[in-house]
């Protein structure tokens, strides 16, 4: 069973983030980075099926240069080699070109499964995964908290709302984006760090498409105000004013 796992490298949740000059995103002067959280679990839950049913876990990642620190991280943890689809201006391209960079980069592998976070937590879009099954022709499920191997292909368990789920069984190859959660993550040991270095990483230049449909025009921090409103008169009547204030302009009666 070969089973490709979709991964991000993303700026660390508790980094010190800046606008860059453009004011369209970030800079990333001293900014640390890490393995997309979702991600990490779809690496988790790929690495358990490989235990169970053996077979080959290809890790693969779009991204500059330093996305190799991402890469080693997986090969650390049991990956068994990785495809790097370098390209230095990731977040200036929308969701279609970066499934259609993955898409590209993995058909020749022909997987039977591809795991996916179910979004990034830098973008957060949540398209990527399931655009890059549309190119591949995939079937494809999403929010997966769970998934088992059977006779005819997965079956996999979605979160639904309010405590509900879904199970749904699915042919393969397909392709399944994972929520964040749906196991404890591993830790790389010792071994499996010195064995990253030797593991093979295949970098595939990515094309430079023109600038996407969707852009983001600017970033910024959002305004931080304080407004304090004292309500007069006797405690009846400022009660009332405070609801009706609450009701008509907060509307959270």
């Amino acid at each position: 069973m070969k089973i490709v796992i979709a991964l991000k490298q993303v700026p660390a949740r508790d980094s010190l983030w800046q606008v860059d000059q453009s004011a369209n995103w970030i800079s990333e002067d001293g900014l640390s980075f890490e393995v997309n959280e979702p991600d990490a679990y779809a690496l988790e839950e790929g690495l358990d099926l490989k235990a169970k049913h053996g077979g080959e876990v290809v890790v693969l990642c779009a991204g500059p240069a330093r996305a190799a620190q991402a890469i080693r991280e997986a090969l650390a943890k049991g990956a068994d080699r990785a495809i790097h689809v370098e390209h230095d201006r990731l977040e200036a391209l929308d969701p279609l070109q970066v499934a259609g960079l993955l898409a590209d980069a993995v058909k020749p592998e022909a997987p039977d499964l591809i795991l996916a976070g179910l979004q990034s937590d830098d973008l957060g879009y949540g398209q990527t995964g399931v655009i890059l099954a549309e190119l591949l022709g995939l079937p494809h499920a999403t929010i997966v908290m769970g998934v088992e191997k059977i006779d005819s292909g997965i079956r996999v368990k979605r979160e639904l709302e309010n405590g509900w789920f879904q199970h749904v069984e699915m042919p393969l190859p397909a392709l399944v984006t994972v929520q964040s959660g749906i196991k404890r993550l591993r830790y790389a040991t010792l071994m499996g760090i010195k064995q990253a270095k030797t593991k093979e990483v295949h970098r595939v230049a990515g094309n430079s498409p023109d600038a996407g449909r969707m852009q983001v025009r600017r970033v910024y921090a959002p305004e931080r105000t304080k407004r304090a409103q004292l309500f007069s008169g006797n405690p009846k009547d400022a009660a009332a004013k405070l609801v009706e204030r609450l009701r008509r302009e907060a509307r959270v009666l």
